[in-house]
Parts: C-alpha cells; structure tokens; sequence
C-alpha cells in the first residue's frame, strides 16, 4: 500500500489464521468523523502465532489537531493538560505504521478505525475496511452459527468481553481497548475456525459482511 503499511506474504492468506500476525488497533478521537475529528490516542496490540505480544504493545496520546470536546473528555478521560507536549499526530505516525506494517488489523467495529486509518496514512476507508478483520463482525457471526440473535446493544465491547469471559480493564482507553478486542479475537477465531474460517481470508470475508440486526 502507498501508505507503506505492508499486508503479510500472501500466501498466508489461505494457511491456519494462527501461522499470520495481526494486530489489534484502538482509536480514542475527538469523535466518530474523520473528516471533522482527531486522533487523541491509540494502542497497538500485536498477535502472533494465536499469542497476544504484550512486551511489544505500543500506547502514544496525541496532541489533536481540533480542540477536544466535553463528550469525548467524559468518554476517554483525556485532557487539554494530559495532552500538553504530546506528538501530534503526523510525529507519531511512523510508531503506528511500524507496529501495524506486516500485520493484518483487528478492531471492534472496524469502520471507525478504517475512517481514522484513511485521515492518517492516505487512501479510501474502503481501502482500509478491506484489510481488517472487524471482531465486531465475528462476534455475530459466532452467535448466528450457535443459534444465538442479538441486538446492537449486546455488541458494545465491553457487552461482548462479558459473554465471553475476557477482563475489561479501562474501557475507552486505546491500549486497554485493543487488548480487549484482541482477547475477544483470539476466543472467536478459535470457535470459528470449527465452522470453516480457520484462515485470515474466511475471516476477512466474514468482516465484510454486512449486519443484518
């Protein structure tokens, strides 16, 4: 990709999801639109071989480039102050691109990442929605195949770790959020591989279907 962020060998595409790297990806922003809002923070969470590499995390705040608003404050708990002399965030976009590059992403609820992604590094969102495997997505499927229907409510990330068991520490904070969603893939990826997606291409074609609520 022009934005320098490689996909793993091809190849690996259609081998056991467990032989590729992912890494789990959290925004907190200023809000939900790219086009009028900012990053403020973001955590990085790598995944190799169906382990989660916490020694290789990566947490940087950033100083927005819009003034934060009261909601966003409320909901990530950032600060003017806790912001003063943070990167912004063309300064700390080599850290991003170097902890994702390599690596299929993972969000919850991946069209927010992929619309922040696009502001960042350049190219379509839709460019970006296609290399991420949403466990938001995964999550819905898991339940369909049990014989399980949810609504949208029970698909908030904490709902979700809930169901299965995965801690919540600090919801809304970047790294704590992407530890989360990778725990939460790490569970699905496993039960779905018996429904046939034990490979990143069954799952990123799962993460691209729409939800039908």
């Amino acid at each position: 990709m022009r934005s320098g962020i490689h996909l793993p060998p091809r190849p690996l595409r259609r081998r056991p999801w467990s032989e590729s790297e992912f890494a789990a990806l959290d925004f907190e922003t200023t809000g939900l639109e790219p086009s009028r809002d900012a990053v403020v923070s973001f955590g990085v969470i790598p995944v190799r071989r169906g382990r989660i590499i916490l020694s290789e995390s990566v947490y940087r705040e950033v100083a927005p480039a819009v003034p934060l608003t009261s909601t966003s404050i409320v909901i990530h708990g950032l600060r003017p102050l806790d912001l003063q002399g943070a990167p912004t965030i063309a300064q700390a976009r080599s850290d991003l691109r170097s902890a994702l590059d390599g690596r299929y992403i993972l969000a919850w609820a991946a069209e927010v990442e992929a619309g922040f992604l696009a502001t960042v590094f350049g190219r379509r969102p839709a460019n970006w929605r296609r290399r991420i495997v949403d466990v938001l997505r995964l999550a819905v499927l898991a339940d369909r195949l049990d014989g399980t229907i949810g609504g949208p409510g029970d698909y908030s990330l904490a709902s979700a770790a809930g169901r299965y068991a995965v801690p919540v520490e600090r919801p809304h904070h970047a790294l704590d959020d992407a530890l989360t969603t990778a725990q939460l893939f790490l569970v699905l990826a496993t039960r779905l591989s018996e429904h046939g997606y034990g490979t990143p291409s069954r799952l990123l074609r799962a993460s691209a279907r729409a939800i039908d609520w």
